[in-house]
Formats: structure tokens, C-alpha cells, sequence
């Protein structure tokens, strides 16, 4: 098996595919505790993104845990190991020329950073959803924090299990102070230099 090793230089370059597609690829990665509103805002900025021209794809909990990380628990490896692979797909959308947005709890700094070290550097855009844990748990909407206040579930990020905001994220979005268009536009306002081909 030793003749079987990737040959990138085989590949088109991911430039070539930005040249194509019109738009400098990018991973926005969103983290938030549960509740904050990362991937609503991911899903609206797709949105708008797409309405715009760009094409893009999103990363959450939903279309990986439910496939590719369906094996993975909510324990603090299975966490890393969760990000890694999420990490390497990102990088993979990244290198085809696509604007992905990953919108995971992530809640370790040190997740992150090794998201950003498999994503590289330039590619990698921190978005802070930034929303204080009492109003997390005030929406509540899949009845969660309920849940982890009860002992029902493990390891729940704010509660049971730590919650490391970022030092300096690329961007911070607060959503007690706006709405949903408004963290958004801020958002899109932010991104368009950096996407923009």
C-alpha cells in the first residue's frame, strides 16, 4: 500500500475553482453556547449569501451528527474528535472553492484552535455568537437546558461542562442588542471584503 498517497498537484487548485466560481473561499466557524443563535444566523447569512451570488454550504449538528459523526457521543473526546472531523471537512468545501459556514458549540479554545490549524490560518473566520447563558436558557428550545438542570444529559456546555468564549474572535455578534437581520447584515458587511473574488 505504500504506492497510495494523495497527489495534490493532480487536483485543480483551489484557486482555479475561485476563479470559477467567482468568490475567495472562507470557513466562518461559528461558536456560541446552545441556545445563542449560531445556527439560525449561519442558516439567514446563507441566505443572504446565496441571494448575493455566492455558494456556500453549512455545517452543523444537524447533517453531521446525524451522518459522518453519528458513531460520536457528547463526551469531551468524542467532542475533540467531533470538531476534527467536522475541521476536515470544512478544509475539504474549503478547497473546492465554497464559503462554508460550521456552526458548532466548539466549546473549548483549544478545539478551535486545532479547527484553525487543520482549516489553515488565513481560512479560518472565528464568529463569536455572543449570548449571556441566562438567556440561552431562558429560549430553550429543545427544552436542553432543562434537561442538563436536571442531570438528563452529561457533559451539557454552560452547565455541566465548560464554556471557553473566545480571546479575539474575527468577529462578535451580539444577539440581545440585535435582531436577526441586523446581526446578519453586520455579518455580511464584515464577510464581503474577504469573499469578495
Amino acid at each position: 500500500m505504500d504506492n497510495i498517497h494523495p497527489d495534490f498537484e493532480r487536483i485543480v487548485s483551489k484557486e482555479r475553482k475561485e476563479e470559477r466560481l467567482k468568490q475567495k473561499a472562507k470557513v466562518f466557524w461559528f461558536t456560541g453556547l446552545s441556545g445563542s443563535g449560531k445556527s439560525t444566523i449561519a442558516e439567514h447569512f446563507e441566505k443572504k449569501l446565496f441571494a448575493e451570488g455566492y455558494f456556500t454550504q453549512v455545517l452543523d449538528g444537524d447533517n453531521i451528527r446525524s451522518g459522518i459523526n453519528g458513531d460520536l457521543g457528547f463526551g469531551m473526546e468524542d467532542r475533540v474528535e467531533n470538531i476534527r472531523r467536522i475541521s476536515e471537512i470544512a478544509k475539504l468545501y474549503k478547497d473546492t472553492g465554497i464559503i462554508t459556514l460550521v456552526s458548532f458549540i466548539s466549546p473549548t479554545i483549544e478545539a478551535r484552535q486545532n479547527a484553525k490549524e487543520i482549516i489553515g490560518t488565513e481560512n479560518f473566520i472565528e464568529v463569536f455568537i455572543n449570548t449571556p447563558l441566562e438567556v440561552c436558557e431562558a429560549r430553550d428550545v429543545k427544552g436542553l437546558y432543562k434537561k442538563a438542570r436536571a442531570g438528563k444529559i452529561p457533559d451539557f456546555s454552560g452547565i455541566s461542562s465548560p464554556y471557553e468564549a473566545p480571546i479575539k474572535p474575527n468577529i462578535e455578534i451580539t444577539t440581545t442588542s440585535q435582531s436577526i437581520d441586523e446581526c446578519v447584515e453586520s455579518l455580511y458587511n464584515f464577510a464581503q471584503p474577504l469573499i469578495t473574488y
